[in-house]
């Protein structure tokens, strides 16, 4: 590395009052100072580079459209702070966040700079139903993972109708989250040298909404070449929360939220762009009056992915995931999908609270409980029918009722999300190495299953699977290396590692198993508690009676 000046640095790390060595890293855009940290167990430590920007601010003329290339800057940029996260509101826990729309922000962790052979990358996309959350490490501290010899990358993109919003043009197509994404990855592929790292051996994780954003970008032509490996952690595109549909009439129906009266594509756009940022978050922006019902986190997302239609501009996906995979038409890397015990144990405080009350809400209207992706095509007849199959499965003669929790949890977690990752999954074609796991650990870091203990469910909710592969600064873990928490955190870190640096989550015997492929035949997958225990069709039961769902409605499964 290029050494500069020594009071350069002094005076960087005196005006920020943090503790820093000599740690630069020479980039095209200009020269990055990071800061060399210790592992939350104190046993190795890790270099950090924060707020790197990926892009041109997507501000002012720019808001909601796709990505620029990132400017340069003169001297030496302090990296050892993240920068702004998105303007968002964070539906967990109802407080808005205002952050700045100055986002596109990565970090960079690496175990060292000087590696002996260049070292394997992994680009962490995070979940929040592309509404909220960012990169940082109040969620996604790198400690378990960088550890084990690999460089982390998280990022932040663009969220809500600031990411989303599609108005059927050339300048607005829908999509500009999703673009951002494929910049930071370039951004990776370009730079990571620099930090030690391989850039022909990337593998792109994500969890719910990253997971979903994982899955487009194993079938966008835009993200060809750019990874060589895939984890989808609780997400592919086909959820019902993500499903797409008419997105240019709802964007005008934003607009008439927001009193703004055209039907002309480029009047919306300028007098969207006028507006404070604040007042285009969290918007429902309803189209029927069902919607209305029916938003509820899993089951509905006004702005989301889209499918764009072709204004001669750069297109991250052109037709739906399913025509892709059928078509086998897919960016060919090895993959691996899971699944948690309990997915929506996460909604848990709406279910019940008093304040939401949602519950009552299938049970008032029963269609609810049909898929919002047959529920857009099919009459009322049809529906009717499948919310009758649907309740004497799941619950029988039971009532839809908080008093049945672990029945509503069961059918809610298959509905919103489960079968819809066995659907991607039998239909991905089989080019690479393809793996599946069902994460059934529990123990204090459940963060979000913890609470499902009261209802007699006592297992892995929705984002519960991250808290073993990062450490969250902001919940305050502890980690005693010789308790159950951290023997379970780097038996996953390891799967996960393992996985990003051979294409094989069990390369040795350290593990204790030989980890089977999953295809269609054999239906083979692992449990991930306490010990790793290889199954065949996980759940095959539910996933049937949904495939039969779904025949009875016409539409292919």
């Amino acid at each position: 590395m290029k050494i500069i000046a020594s009071f350069a640095i002094f005076a960087i790390c005196l005006l920020q009052r943090i503790r820093c060595e000599e740690v630069i890293v020479n980039l095209n855009q200009g020269q990055l100072l990071g800061e060399k940290l210790e592992t939350v167990t104190g046993e190795s430590t890790y270099y950090s580079f924060k707020g790197i920007p990926y892009a041109k601010p997507p501000i002012g003329s720019l808001r909601f459209k796709a990505p620029e290339p990132p400017e340069p800057w003169e001297g030496v940029r302090n990296a050892t702070a993240h920068g702004a996260v998105c303007p968002q509101v964070d539906l967990l826990n109802n407080v808005y966040i205002p952050g700045s729309e100055d986002c596109l922000f990565l970090n960079v962790y690496t175990p060292t700079l000087t590696p002996d052979t260049p070292l394997p990358v992994m680009f962490f996309i995070h979940g929040g139903g592309f509404k909220f959350g960012s990169g940082n490490v109040d969620i996604y501290g790198p400690d378990f993972l960088v550890s084990k010899d690999v460089i982390v990358v998280t990022i932040n993109y663009r969220l809500d109708s600031l990411g989303f919003l599609c108005l059927g043009t050339a300048e607005v197509p829908g999509n500009a989250g999703m673009k951002d994404q494929v910049f930071a990855l370039r951004w990776v592929n370009e730079n990571i040298a620099q930090f030690g790292g391989n850039p022909r051996n990337i593998t792109v994780f994500g969890e719910s909404a990253g997971a979903t954003s994982v899955g487009y970008h194993l079938v966008s032509p835009m993200s060809k070449g750019l990874f060589q490996r895939a984890i989808l952690q609780s997400g592919v595109p086909s959820m019902d929360c993500f499903i797409p549909y008419k997105p240019v009439d709802r964007a005008f129906m934003l607009g008439n939220t927001l009193n703004i009266t055209t039907t002309n594509a480029t009047e919306l756009l300028l007098s969207l762009q006028a507006l404070p940022v604040d007042v285009l978050l969290n918007r429902t922006a309803y189209i029927f009056a069902s919607e209305e019902i029916t938003h509820i986190v899993f089951k509905f997302t006004p702005f989301t992915p889209v499918i764009e239609e072709d204004y001669g501009q750069e297109m991250f996906v052109s037709e739906d995931p399913f025509d892709t995979l059928d078509r086998g038409n897919v960016n060919t890397v090895d993959t691996m999908f899971s699944y948690n015990t309990y997915e929506t144990l996460i909604m848990l405080p709406y279910f019940v609270g008093d304040t939401y009350r949602y519950i009552q809400r299938y049970k008032r209207y029963p269609e609810l409980l049909v898929p919002s992706k047959i529920l857009i095509k099919k009459d009322t007849d049809v529906i009717y029918i499948l919310a009758k199959k649907i309740i004497d499965y799941y619950f029988g003669n039971k009532s839809i009722s908080v008093d049945n929790m672990p029945e509503f949890i069961s059918y809610s977690s298959f509905a919103d999300l489960v079968y819809d990752v066995h659907r991607f999954i039998r239909r991905w074609p089989h080019v690479g190495n393809v793996y599946l796991f069902k994460f059934e650990s529990y123990s204090s870091r459940n963060y979000y299953g913890l609470p499902g203990a009261a209802y007699g469910l006592t297992g892995a909710s929705h984002f519960d699977d991250l808290f073993y592969i990062f450490d969250p600064k902001a919940l305050n873990f502890t980690l005693e290396i010789n308790s159950r928490e951290y023997a379970l955190v780097q038996q996953i870190s390891t799967i996960f590692t393992n996985f990003a640096k051979y294409g094989n989550p069990t390369p040795d015997t350290s593990l204790g198993i030989s980890w089977p492929q999953f295809d269609t035949t054999n239906l083979a997958y692992v449990s991930v508690a306490d010990n790793l225990t290889i199954g065949y069709a996980p759940d095959e039961d539910h996933v049937q009676f949904w495939k039969s769902i779904f025949e009875y409605a016409r539409i292919k499964f």
